[in-house]
């Protein structure tokens, strides 16, 4: 292929590379959406994060999760500044946070309502504070960058029967040129890992790589069959069996395959930054948006997003490629997938198809906005309880 390989981006003051240079308005709990989404309509450059946890938490892994994943989204590389909206009260709170965040170099704007004059006085205060790191950051210009410095999210959502021969195909192609290029490459969904761990576990980077992933699959089918009983094997959703899919091992055979087939060289909790490059697998849930923010914490700049049955889902701060496994939902959403994987069962090679991609993922990265970027589909949502590993 005639590569266009190069990449730019923004070096922030830690030393990360971003491919985006966004401002971030992010409440610390759910009782301040109302003034974040208040700032949204006034500063609608800024990305704002709406998301409904922070006050009451069920226990220590429950609050590990909490603290893991809003420090995650402030310290994600494709935001350059932060409006950090809090109330005052919630066991998420700016005193709480502070410690995890510090050291971000990042110029970051804190505002609680109960000591800043209430809800609409916040939120005025909020949009002077968004419009004046925007105005800081336009200051900023982009640098090239290494693909090292790269890392690359693959997820599947409304999956149907073709998912794992063309959208996830194409996909792990490109995650192999990927991990080659000296990238990083992970994906998680524990639930659509299901009967798997012996393929898996073939590719670990060692002993210990590879307990670590025969233990999450079983802990993720132990707790299937749990809530399940006897219909564990159909533990999938009403589209994927409207899209053609049998069981839980179908599905689960289809989903692996947008990793390639590097080597896997480190497993990771949820929302986890890995310390490892390479293919990384996170123990991480099935539902869409809960997995994308897991990915997303743990330093994802850009998310491709395979589905069969079409969702329009982004996420605030990634860039999110959807792929469509089918012609007959691209055509139907246009507006909101970027690639059309069903050319594939036409004869289309999966080569060229790859190639193609990996040119729109550098666009991507070098400032080209997603279908969902540009149609403002942005979603954070995240687990609440998950045992570790």
């Amino acid at each position: 292929m005639e590569e266009m390989s190069e990449i730019s981006g923004f070096i922030r003051p830690d030393g990360k590379i971003g491919i985006r240079n966004h401002v971030l308005v992010l409440p610390t709990v759910s009782c301040v959406n109302g003034v974040v989404n208040r700032i949204a309509r006034e500063v609608p450059d800024a990305v704002c994060a709406p998301h409904p946890h922070g006050c009451g938490r069920g226990g220590p892994r429950d609050l590990d999760i909490l603290f893991r994943m809003l420090p995650g989204l402030i310290r994600h590389p494709n935001v350059g500044g932060v409006v950090l909206i809090g109330l005052g009260c919630e066991v998420s709170s700016i005193a709480n946070l502070h410690p995890l965040i510090q050291d971000t170099g990042k110029k970051i704007e804190v505002l609680n309502v109960q000591t800043d004059g209430g809800s609409l006085e916040t939120a005025r205060k909020g949009v002077l504070a968004a419009r004046r790191l925007l105005s800081e950051l336009q200051n900023q210009s982009r640098v090239p960058i290494a693909w090292e410095k790269i890392m690359v999210a693959m997820e599947c959502g409304g999956s149907d029967a073709l998912s794992g021969v063309t959208a996830n195909a194409v996909l792990g192609a490109v995650s192999d040129w990927l991990v080659e290029k000296g990238a990083t490459v992970i994906f998680g969904e524990n639930t659509e890992m299901i009967g798997t761990a012996h393929v898996l576990q073939r590719r670990a980077k060692n002993e210990q790589v590879a307990g670590q992933i025969e233990q999450m699959i079983n802990r993720a089918e132990k707790l299937t069959h749990e809530i399940m009983g006897e219909l564990a094997s159909l533990v999938i959703s009403p589209g994927n069996m409207d899209g053609g899919i049998s069981t839980i091992a179908e599905k689960s055979m289809g989903c692996i395959v947008k990793g390639g087939t590097a080597t896997i060289n480190q497993v990771v909790h949820y929302g986890q930054a890995p310390t490892e490059r390479g293919l990384i697998l996170q123990d991480g849930p099935g539902y869409d948006g809960d997995s994308m923010a897991g990915l997303a914490a743990s330093g994802s700049h850009v998310m491709f997003f395979s589905t069969g049955r079409g969702t329009p889902v982004g996420f605030p701060a990634m860039p999110v490629i959807k792929v469509a496994s089918n012609t007959g939902v691209y055509q139907a959403m246009r507006d909101d997938i970027d690639v059309n994987a069903g050319v594939l069962t036409k004869g289309y090679p999966l080569q060229d198809l790859r190639d193609e991609m990996i040119q729109q993922m550098i666009r991507v990265i070098n400032g080209e906005k997603t279908k969902a970027e540009i149609n403002g589909m942005d979603v954070f949502t995240f687990m609440t309880i998950h045992p570790p590993f």
